[in-house]
């Protein structure tokens, strides 16, 4: 059955699959850390495969570094995202952590969102799916914010055992106003009957509801359409009160 839970304002829904598909395991995860106070949010979300060990692997690494990455948020935002880019990094390829990679059944992809201030920054391996809905960027037509990247992981077969380790990362300034943040595992885009690949579609789901309505309405329609592969979903509102950049002949 699908699930919903709220944590602040941040919205998490969960549906484990269908059995009649031929389901009969969850093998994703999700974490999320909010400080209101310092104004920032992290979330990650995973789609391990071959097991569920991985996901958890990486959980227990993230728990196990809570505080160092806690204490990195809470420094300026042009401070705290540039650190961001070398913690992540080196949580990663931590010896220790790369040794009991190699010791787990399977591998997982990985998303990594942060938002700190009115600015958001992401590392993603694998294929995890983030989208930015808003306004004055859909005019433009500017909606998913990573390259879905295939034949990336963390775990038994790991990316960060390369010589070089292949990931992708970016930072965007949100604009002014609404900005509506998703995050999916790709149970949800992979879908059969319904084309949840064009974002578009996702976006119409939430129009005149709440966030919580609209995540509810997705995982329904993908257990009426007998999707097999489980799905995790992570979406919130900022509203940005700051002017956005501009160009310079407006």
């Amino acid at each position: 059955m699908p699930n919903i839970e709220k944590i602040n304002d941040i919205v998490i829904g969960r549906f484990g699959g269908n059995s009649s598909a031929g389901q009969y395991k969850n093998e994703d995860g999700c974490l999320i850390w909010s400080n209101v106070l310092q104004d920032w949010e992290i979330v990650m979300i995973l789609d391990a495969h071959n097991s569920a060990e991985s996901a958890e692997l990486v959980l227990k690494q993230f728990e196990y570094e809570k505080s160092r990455i806690q204490n990195t948020l809470n420094f300026s935002v042009s401070v705290a995202l540039q650190k961001m880019d070398e913690l992540i990094l080196e949580i990663f390829q931590n010896p220790n952590f790369l040794v009991d990679c190699c010791n787990v059944q399977g591998e997982t992809a990985c998303l990594i969102v942060i938002r700190k201030d009115k600015f958001l920054w992401w590392f993603s391996v694998g294929d995890c799916i983030v989208h930015l809905f808003n306004e004055e960027l859909l005019k433009m037509g500017q909606i998913q914010l990573n390259q879905r990247s295939f034949y990336e992981w963390v775990g038994q077969v790991n990316t960060f055992e390369l010589p070089v380790p292949c990931y992708s990362t970016g930072k965007r300034e949100l604009r002014q106003g609404i900005n509506h943040l998703f995050l999916t595992t790709d149970g949800l885009t992979e879908c059969p009957g319904v084309d949840f690949q064009n974002p578009l579609m996702i976006k119409k789901q939430f129009e005149k509801e709440t966030i919580e309505t609209g995540v509810w309405r997705l995982l329904k329609e993908i257990e009426q359409h007998h999707v097999r592969d489980s799905t995790t979903i992570i979406s919130w509102i900022i509203n940005v009160q700051e002017v956005a950049s501009q160009p310079s002949n407006l």
